[in-house]
Parts: C-alpha cells; structure tokens; sequence
C-alpha cells in the first residue's frame, strides 16, 4: 500500500475510520482491519472508541513500528493544560507510549493558536505524538497556522469525495506540501447509488464505492480513511486499489455535481 511521507512520518494513504463504532464492535473491526493488512487506523478523544481500539491493538500484536494511530483533540479542550490532560488520556485509553500524529478536531473561536500549537510541539518534542496536524480548518486558518505560527503540521482532515469540491483548499495543502486526509470519503453511503459511479464500477468489475474510493487514493498528497465495520467492507476497500481509471472515467467522475456535504461544519468558520 501507498504511504505518504510527512513531517517525519510515513502513512498509508488508506486507512480504517472509527467514527461511531463502539464497544465489541470496535475493537471487532480493527482486529479484523489489521489482520487484512490494514495499519493506518484513525481515531479521536470524541468517538469514544480509544480503549477497546487500544484493545485491539494491543491483541494484534502487529509490531509498533509498522503502525500508524492517529487521535484529535476535541475543540472544547483547546487551553495549554487541557490539551495535555485529553492526551494523557487519550494514550492511557490506547494503551502506547506514542501516538503518530495528533490532531486539532475542529477549530475553536476562542482558541490562541499560538498557545495551541506551542502545546502540541511540546508533545511532539517529548516523544509523545510523532507529528501533529489540524481537521477541519478553511483555507485562511491553514495560512495562520502554517505562514502566521509556522507550526509544522502533518496534514489536514477534511470531509472530500466525489460528490465535494476542495478544490481551494486542496490547491493551499499541495502548494505547501501538506497532505489531505478524506473523512466521509463514500459521502456516508451516498456515493453507492450514485448511477455514474455504477457504470463506471460495471466497466471495472467494481462497486461505486470502489470507484470513489480509488479516485481518492490516485490523487497525489490524499490519504482516506474509509469506516468499515464489516470484514467485507475493509476488504473492498483494499481492492478498491486495483482499480485502473481510464481518461473517459475521470472525466465522468470530474463532470459530477460537487456540493453534497454530509457533515455541517458547525465549530468552524465558514468554509472560504
């Protein structure tokens, strides 16, 4: 599988989204995801899944090194001291001495940047995360963080698929070398009835999703992060991989309308 290298790490641009899974349940998914070769697994104080995910590793024995974990920092813990005590236990719940990156969630308006990000490299120099990063952050944030605090973030984790133009912020991350991380990369299973994905999916022996999927993971500097409970799933979406889009594909897939967000950016600015 495709890595991307940044800030220091190496992540696979496929990965395992955990929003809502729980319990079991969860820890039944990673198992499973990391037993098909899965190593890049994405978390978050909010999900409330960190321990039976620390569980699952823990059970897998998949050596450290081959692992990439990610966690965020919720926007209401965003103060010095409270950004230290989310990710102490974050790390206790995930049962490892290190995370590889660690993220802003989503931005708050009453966060100081400067103090956020001081916190967060104060993390990364103690061994504690590997590399740090933002979610959720517009265009103009990015530049505040990037040119303004010069902070040396890992990547930006923002909703993006096929039926949703990034184009702004995607052209301000490639400039910068900045990889993009897609949450909701299927559209929350939008994407699956989509008739243009259908029939390009037909021609590839291949499900819609498979189609958006790939599409994803051909562009340079786009990681995904795809939740998939089910074993069937988690494999799909490693065969997603084989696909081979053709020009006439992409075009199809480029000509598709690109306004369909699933998730309401209700703690960020509006998105510019």
């Amino acid at each position: 599988m495709d890595n991307l290298k940044t800030q220091g790490i190496s992540m696979p641009k496929l990965g395992l989204g955990t929003f809502r899974l729980q319990g079991d349940a969860c820890r039944s998914a990673v198992e499973s995801a990391l037993s098909l070769g899965y190593r890049h697994i994405d978390t978050a104080e909010m999900y409330a899944n960190e321990e039976p995910i620390g569980a699952a590793l823990a059970a897998a024995g998949v050596p450290r090194s081959e692992l990439h974990v990610t966690t965020k920092v919720w926007h209401e813990n965003l103060a010095p001291d409270a950004i230290r005590r989310a990710f102490d236990t974050s790390l206790n719940k995930l049962k490892l001495d290190h995370v590889d990156l660690y993220l802003v969630h989503w931005p708050s308006p009453a966060a100081n940047w400067g103090a956020v990000f001081e916190t967060l490299m104060g993390l990364k120099e103690d061994g504690r995360t590997r590399a740090i990063g933002v979610a959720n952050f517009t265009t103009s944030l990015l530049k505040t963080v990037v040119e303004d605090i010069k902070a040396p973030i890992a990547c930006n984790q923002i909703e993006y698929h096929a039926m949703l133009d990034q184009s702004k912020v995607l052209a301000y991350l490639t400039a910068k070398s900045i990889p993009l991380v897609a949450y909701c990369p299927l559209a929350q299973g939008r994407i699956a009835s989509d008739p243009v994905l259908a029939e390009i999916g037909a021609k590839h022996n291949a499900t819609a999703a498979q189609v958006a999927l790939k599409w994803l993971l051909d562009q340079n500097g786009v990681a995904a992060i795809p939740k998939a409970s089910r074993r069937e799933s988690q494999q799909a979406n490693l065969d997603a991989l084989k696909i081979t889009f053709d020009d006439a594909d992409r075009k199809k897939i480029a000509a598709l309308p690109k306004d369909r967000r699933c998730v309401n950016p209700a703690f960020a600015p509006a998105w510019d």
